[in-house]
């Protein structure tokens, strides 16, 4: 049996050098040996990017292993939403691979923001240790996630921000949540408000507002520089009294690593179903 986090891609190094470290901790914690591995992009960064190891994309590396004679394959999700658009085109590729012939068995573990609620306590999490770090007094949040088809995510974004709120409690003075982008057209609508929206409405257009992103790597969204951070700036310098704030990504805080964990071990060894 093989295990991989599996996470979309990225031509970040940034974002596939977390992955192996989140692959790393989840190993530690439960003894057992996780690869990482993307769905698609991360194995176009140069190899000598990543201390010379290339990055695995799925499919090749599932070939790959089916060709060492390996037909179990337990996958944990590196996703914010496990019914989200990428997770959906994932099992689409697995099950592509398995009608050509090759002969495999697989299984998903839960993914981050299950029913144990683990998605809205990492974000408050987050959320208090800005506070503390800046020393901010009630700021508003908005949980910004990256938006999409799939009403699903936006479902779960905002659960995740209620959540959050619930456990925020007086240390905040509002929780909203957001989206980065969103497809054009009344069906996608679900995805508002956006987050360049958001930042001027009242009570997130001045004082100081924590942004909350639900992404687990860095990249071009949620990098130092990405579009997360270019947006919080526009806003900044469209309404001189705000102030914005971020906290770290969901991926990359130690309660992520835990709840994967768990969640492998409720998988394995349980047996795997064709």
């Amino acid at each position: 049996m093989r295990i991989a986090l599996l996470d979309n891609g990225s031509l970040e190094p940034a974002s596939h050098r977390n992955l192996r470290a989140v692959a790393a901790a989840v190993a530690a914690r439960t003894g057992l040996v996780v690869e990482a591995v993307s769905w698609r992009h991360s194995d176009r960064i140069p190899a000598e990017e990543l201390d010379g190891a290339p990055a695995p994309a799925l499919l090749p590396w599932m070939r790959a292993r089916l060709r060492e004679g390996e037909r179990e394959f337990v996958f944990l999700p590196f996703f914010i939403s496990g019914e989200g658009a990428i997770a959906t085109a994932v099992r689409s590729d697995l099950e592509t691979l398995r009608r050509a012939g090759a002969g495999f068995a697989y299984a998903f573990t839960a993914g981050l923001a299950p029913a144990d609620e683990t998605g809205g306590e990492i974000v408050a999490a987050g959320v208090r240790e800005t506070i503390a770090a800046r020393a901010l007094r009630r700021p508003a949040v908005v949980v910004v996630d990256h938006g999409g088809p799939v009403r699903a995510s936006a479902i779960l974004r905002d659960r995740v921000a209620a959540l959050a709120r619930d456990r925020l409690g007086d240390a905040v003075s509002a929780v909203a949540a957001a989206s980065l982008e969103s497809p054009d057209g009344p069906d996608f609508a679900f995805n508002q408000p956006l987050l360049a929206a958001q930042l001027g409405y009242p009570g997130f257009d001045r004082g100081d507002v924590v942004v909350a992103p639900l992404f687990l790597s860095p990249g071009r969204h949620a990098g130092p520089d990405g579009d997360l951070a270019q947006i919080a700036r526009a806003a900044e310098a469209r309404w001189p009294g705000l102030r914005c704030h971020f906290t770290g990504l969901v991926g990359r805080h130690p309660l992520a690593a835990g709840a994967l964990a768990r969640n492998l071990r409720a998988c394995v060894p349980a047996p795997i179903v064709l």
